[in-house]
């Protein structure tokens, strides 16, 4: 009898885990898509129209496309980077599966460039979630004095309470509690994504002729030939950013629940979530572009702060705060997971990095709170606040994040994962393809650093530090 009591209750207690012994993993294809298509949709999609406009009518929608297909293919060589293929093992984070198939200089590499990258999005999420609160004062501020008034506001007021904000959610304990706040993300992009597209269709309807050209902005008219260059470098970087989340697919991944193999599931969940996206960003760029034409501004949803409905206007900018509170987490959790683990394992002994102390929240239930985890990601939250003051440049930042990670995170190393993985021969026409790939790609990422590079020592030396307004 008691044998029997036993065996059921370690047949209960296995159910309770999965194959490698961690708790049991709830994701699903809605889940993972959602995670996707929070990561995809940020900031980069309100720079599309400027960017579109840089480029004009033909090759902006084709290098838009361009990056889609080429993203979409990496993402899918990096879902069968998650477990090794040898020992079946799982690989938690995008690190872990770089570190256990390429291991070396590549992984210090990895490391450097995913991290930086991280810290590059909290900043870049800080200065957007501010300029779109800022356009939210600004739409009923026109409608309150008229379209006459200039209606300008510092931004740093905004950044300080997108700040707040995210000191409480950073508390959030792992990646895997953050399924809810991905699903309300995901609903928002949503939302600002039509109600931009359906304002940009509404200006082009009601008489706007802005002007607009097949190759973008005009050399002589709007912009020098030297611009002209820079800013189409600019753009590329923009779109690139538009499409970075190949540094969180694998903790994306490690959420799914065990049943059909998980690189199968996140295969279709990255083609939902990408074809979603590209579908979203094709209509922001291009209706954007008709309804402001080759002035289009950096973000094209404050460029409605002239135009009624305000409300809905405000009502957009507002979607865009929820979103990226979301999307904040989604990046930044994997580097609070990093930090932690990493002083855990060198310091074992200290309590400071390993004790917690269980409590109970009302309305939440138990949370444990560990005073190490509190300081650093507080001190963390703050210093990426004050950096957002100190560079409150959109398009620049935007274009120096999507050009440093494109290469390197969604590029270069799952395709080397997937060479060692697949066991690709040296110098065989899939092995060619993938290099060249990834030397084109190399290129891209090289021109628009520079380019934005430019832009923000050009944006610096007419700036006044902690003065930026809106």
């Amino acid at each position: 009898m008691s044998e029997a009591v036993v065996n059921e209750s370690n047949e209960v207690n296995s159910s309770n885990f999965d194959d490698d012994e961690k708790p049991k993993r709830n994701g699903t294809l809605i889940t993972a898509s959602a995670h996707i298509i929070t990561a995809v949709i940020g900031s980069g999609v309100l720079s599309l129209a400027w960017a579109v406009a840089q480029m004009g009518w033909i090759a902006g929608p084709i290098v838009l496309l361009v990056f889609a297909i080429v993203t979409w293919y990496a993402s899918t060589l990096q879902a069968d980077c998650y477990r090794n293929l040898t020992t079946g093992k799982r690989h938690y984070t995008y690190r872990e599966a770089v570190q256990s198939i390429l291991g070396g200089a590549k992984f210090k590499f990895c490391a450097l460039a995913q991290y930086s990258n991280f810290i590059g999005v909290s900043i870049g999420y800080t200065i957007t979630a501010s300029i779109s609160m800022a356009a939210v004062k600004r739409a009923i501020c026109f409608h309150k004095e008229g379209h006459q008034s200039g209606c300008h506001l510092e931004n740093n007021r905004f950044i300080i309470i997108f700040g707040i904000a995210q000191l409480f959610l950073c508390q959030i304990q792992n990646f895997h509690e953050l399924s809810m706040l991905s699903i309300i993300a995901a609903i928002t992009s949503f939302g600002y994504s039509f109600i931009g597209i359906g304002l940009s269709i509404a200006k082009v309807a009601g008489g706007s002729h802005a002007r607009t050209t097949l190759t973008g902005v005009e050399i002589g008219v709007d912009v020098t030939k030297e611009q002209k260059i820079w800013n189409i470098l600019t753009a590329l970087g923009n779109m690139a950013f538009a499409y970075a989340f190949s540094m969180v697919l694998i903790e994306v991944q490690d959420t799914l629940r065990q049943g059909p193999p998980e690189n199968i599931v996140m295969k279709k969940a990255s083609s939902i979530g990408i074809m979603i996206t590209t579908f979203f960003y094709m209509l922001c760029g291009v209706v954007g572009y008709a309804a402001f034409g080759n002035t289009a501004p950096g973000n094209f949803l404050t460029g409605f702060g002239f135009y009624e409905p305000y409300w809905l206007v405000a009502f957009a900018n507002v979607c865009i705060v929820v979103h990226l509170v979301g999307a904040y987490q989604v990046f930044v959790q994997p580097l609070f997971e990093f930090v932690e683990s990493q002083c855990r394992k060198r310091c074992p002994q200290n309590k400071f990095f390993t004790t917690e102390f269980p409590i109970n929240l009302p309305c939440c239930g138990a949370y444990n709170i560990s005073f190490f985890r509190l300081i650093w990601r507080s001190l963390y939250v703050v210093a990426m606040t004050v950096i957002a003051m100190l560079l409150p440049f959109f398009n620049d930042i935007v274009g120096l994040l999507g050009a440093c990670s494109f290469f390197p995170l969604t590029i270069f190393f799952p395709v080397e994962m997937y060479i060692v993985q697949a066991k690709i021969r040296r110098f065989s026409a899939r092995w060619v393809w993938l290099k060249i790939l990834s030397f084109t790609c190399l290129l891209v990422s090289i021109s628009a650093a520079v380019a934005s590079i430019r832009g923000l020592v050009v944006s610096i030396g007419n700036y006044k530090p902690f003065h930026s307004v809106s």
